[in-house]
């Protein structure tokens, strides 16, 4: 990767760290107003919530040095906040727990978190609040260790049933993610319409991703002129993101659109949909026009892209 990329992303990604930390107020002297750390509520909020605290496990969830967090539990033992009782299973170790003294203790702090919480959801819709925990989703599923063997998928030409999913989920995801409204699922619904009753299978194609017989994507190709080509509907489930699928599907559909004789393929976006747009540069396609209009309940920047096939 580019240094000069590469800093920048390092940059964006500190600037967010300091962002969410300011907003959720851990840079206090004391969380939530009071005497503890935020490392020491992690704590209590670990031990209240677990059925077998065991130091080892602790450590290795919270990432904390066990030095460090049997400093932590030596004070909290010494201030009545919990116990320890010998494992049934080993007597090597202990069961740590909340006393009721413990309980109480962190019992406002837990009330205090989940009203600050909501004081901060409330100043958002019902669209926005969805969109914040979809991103907070993706944040975890991203830096989660990913394993060794990605999910298979395939892509398959569409079946009997398949332009239903294709509306139904456009609508879904974009009222999710972004709020749109219904009029963005009627403009959907009328391009599969079209593409259903003027099919060319020379010169269009559709095609679906499945994973495990599981329909996860979507994306289409369509004669805009004889030389001109049109990729729509690009469209990938949260949960098969991250597999490549997007990039492929787009791949597959500039590969169908050179052997079918096109000498351009365009493409129209807007300028929010940051995922799909990294995908269009990636494989080529450049920004040729941007335009603000309003639509879908918002006031956007329609992006056209072209690649020179």
């Amino acid at each position: 990767m580019n240094e000069d990329r590469l800093f920048q992303r390092i940059e964006a990604i500190r600037q967010f760290n300091r962002f969410y930390t300011q907003k959720i107020g851990v840079l206090q002297e004391g969380v939530l107003d009071s005497p503890f750390s935020l490392t020491e509520v992690r704590v209590l909020y670990e031990l209240s919530h677990s059925e077998r605290g065991v130091a080892s496990e602790l450590s290795k969830d919270l990432g904390l040095d066990p030095g460090y967090l049997s400093r932590i539990l030596s004070s909290f033992k010494a201030k009545g906040l919990i116990d320890a009782k010998p494992s049934k299973q080993d007597g090597r170790q202990s069961i740590l727990q909340l006393t009721e003294q413990g309980k109480a203790a962190f019992a406002p702090l837990n009330a205090r978190a989940r009203d600050e919480i909501g004081i901060l959801l409330d100043s958002l819709t019902d669209n926005e609040q969805i969109r914040l925990i979809k991103a907070m989703e993706s944040i975890k599923e991203l830096l989660s260790i990913r394993p060794k063997n990605r999910m298979p998928y395939l892509l398959r030409p569409q079946q009997p049933g398949d332009m239903g999913w294709v509306v139904h989920r456009h609508g879904v995801l974009y009222s999710q993610e972004y709020g749109w409204d219904e009029t963005f699922e009627a403009l959907v619904a009328g391009i599969v319409a079209k593409f259903i009753q003027n099919f060319d299978p020379k010169r269009e194609r559709c095609w679906m991703a499945e994973i495990e017989g599981e329909i996860v994507g979507s994306v289409f190709i369509v004669k805009e002129t004889e030389t001109v080509s049109k990729l729509r509907l690009l469209l990938v489930e949260p949960k098969a993101r991250g597999l490549g699928i997007g990039k492929r599907m787009v791949n597959e559909c500039i590969r169908f659109a050179r052997q079918a004789g096109y000498r351009k393929m365009i493409l129209w976006t807007n300028d929010i949909l940051l995922a799909a747009r990294h995908i269009y540069t990636a494989a080529g396609f450049k920004l040729v026009l941007e335009e603000p209009h309003h639509s879908f309940g918002f006031d956007m920047v329609g992006e056209t892209w072209e690649l020179l096939l």
